[in-house]
C-alpha cells in the first residue's frame, strides 16, 4: 500500500493518522473524564491532568500533519457516490473536526498561559501565549470545555455517519479509510 492517497483509497499515511488521531481523542477524553476519580490536589488527578494536556498537544502537533496530506494527495471517490447535499454536509463535518482538532488544544494552550501554569509536553515545557490574566484564563477555559463537549457529539455523528455508509447504504466510505490487511 502506498503511503499516499490515491483516486481509490487513503493511503497508509492517511489511514494510520487518522486512527492514531481516533486513540489520541479517545484518551485526551478519558483524561479528562478519568481525573474526576481522584480527589483535588491528588497525584493521580495532576497525573491526569498532565496526560491530558500532552496528549491535547499530540492532537495540536499531529492535525497540522495531517492537514498536509490531505492537501498533497487527492481524497479518494466514495462509489456509489453520494447526493450533492451529502457531499456539502460531509465536507462541513470534516472542517468541524478539523476546527476541533486545532481550536481544542490551543485554546487549552492559551489557558494554561493565562493562568500561569506550566505547559508539559513529554519532558519539554512549551512557551506560554499570553501573560497571566486570571479573568482572561477563566473565559479561554469556558470555551475550551464547550468545545470539547461538541467533539462529543462530532466524533459521535462522525462515528454513526461511517457505520450508516458501510451497513445501510452499503458504499465504500468506511473501507477506503480501513488498513490493508496482508
Amino acid at each position: 500500500m502506498s503511503w499516499k492517497n490515491t483516486e481509490q483509497r487513503f493511503g497508509s499515511l492517511s489511514i494510520a493518522l487518522h486512527w492514531l488521531m481516533f486513540l489520541l481523542l479517545a484518551a485526551v477524553y478519558c483524561t479528562m473524564e478519568f481525573r474526576g476519580i481522584f480527589p483535588k490536589g491528588s497525584d493521580g488527578r495532576e497525573l491526569m491532568k498532565q496526560f491530558h494536556f500532552m496528549l491535547g498537544m499530540s492532537v495540536f502537533v499531529l492535525v497540522w500533519l495531517r492537514i498536509a496530506a490531505r492537501l498533497i494527495a487527492p481524497s479518494p471517490k466514495i462509489m456509489p457516490e453520494p447526493p450533492a447535499l451529502q457531499e456539502k454536509i460531509a465536507k462541513l463535518m470534516y472542517l468541524a473536526l478539523y476546527l476541533l482538532m486545532i481550536c481544542t488544544p490551543f485554546l487549552g494552550w492559551l489557558f494554561l498561559s493565562a493562568a500561569g501554569k506550566p505547559i508539559p509536553f513529554f519532558g519539554l515545557e512549551l512557551p506560554a501565549l499570553t501573560g497571566k490574566d486570571h479573568a482572561f484564563a477563566e473565559q479561554i477555559e469556558e470555551w475550551h470545555v464547550l468545545i470539547a463537549q461538541t467533539g462529543y457529539w462530532l466524533i459521535g455523528i462522525h462515528t454513526l455517519a461511517a457505520l450508516y455508509h458501510h451497513y445501510v447504504i452499503r458504499d465504500n466510505a468506511l473501507l477506503i479509510m480501513k488498513p490493508e490487511r496482508d
